[in-house]
């Protein structure tokens, strides 16, 4: 990874961590995903733009593997989505073979604008809900 893509990444998970992500957690419309910690073992709740088609939740990661939900998720797929205000039980799965660039335009545009400007290793990621 390169220096500028690695400062990148620092900035803009700096800023997600200590300002966006909290307010945007206690936003009641806001959709989160809750992972289980993989070395703590705690819920973690992160705010996530995407779109429910069926039953399945579709997202896309701005840093790939770099993300921490995404390495609790391969720690542990069991997760639940808040969509709307409701929570729901579901697996994740990772799909680095999906074209993360052409998912990004079926899912919500502002947030999908937001992951193209900011993100350097885009992963699509699938939820299967059970409920």
């Amino acid at each position: 990874m390169s220096d500028r893509t690695d400062r990148k990444h620092r900035l803009v998970t700096r800023f997600q961590r200590y300002v966006a992500n909290p307010i945007n957690r206690r936003l009641p419309f806001q959709t989160l995903l809750e992972t289980t910690g993989r070395t703590s073992g705690l819920p973690r709740r992160t705010p996530v733009g995407g779109r429910r088609v069926g039953n399945s939740f579709w997202l896309v990661s701005e840093f790939g593997l770099r993300s921490q939900y995404v390495r609790n998720i391969q720690a542990d797929p069991t997760v639940r989505v808040r969509i709307a205000g409701r929570w729901h039980h579901g697996t994740a799965h990772l799909l680095p073979d999906d074209d993360a660039t052409a998912r990004l335009r079926a899912l919500p545009r502002f947030n999908s604008a937001a992951v193209r400007a900011f993100g350097t290793d885009l992963l699509t990621v699938r939820v299967d809900l059970a409920d």
